[in-house]
């Protein structure tokens, strides 16, 4: 397996319910490596331009208003497989279908407050990345 980098989002729902260490333990009992952190407040134009690919789908203004309703922290994590494993820590888009102990089982509310965001592809990941680390060079 390689070592891979992909982008997490710690959502506006579990930053207001305080949520974040709990996350973050997650991360680190599965061997990710926090590489950078961001705590942001997303503008809904900001929430809009990364989410632009879902632009056509009609859960796109109510993603895009619940994205810019309070603070996020993003995150760029770092492990082995990092991307696919990410996703099977976060768990099933809804949580009333995700596995036991994943995130979204434990902290999200809906399959819209579902508490957090993960990259879904290499080419994905670098984009996000960029999106939120313009110009830095991440260690």
């Amino acid at each position: 397996m390689a070592t891979e980098r992909t982008l997490t989002i710690i959502k506006p729902d579990a930053v207001a319910a305080g949520h974040i260490g709990d996350i973050i333990k997650i991360f680190e009992a599965n061997q990710f490596k926090i590489v950078a952190a961001r705590l942001v407040k997303l503008t809904k134009k900001e929430a809009e331009g990364f989410y632009a690919v879902h632009r056509s789908k009609g859960f796109f203004e109510s993603l895009t208003t619940f994205m810019s309703s309070g603070s996020a922290l993003v995150i760029v994590l770092e492990g082995e497989n990092a991307i696919l494993r990410l996703r099977e820590v976060m768990g099933a888009t809804n949580p009333a279908n995700a596995a036991p102990g994943t995130i979204r089982k434990l902290y999200a509310a809906s399959i819209e407050s579902n508490a957090v965001h993960g990259s879904d592809a290499p080419e994905t990941a670098a984009y996000e990345m960029g999106y939120f680390f313009p110009g830095i060079a991440l260690i």
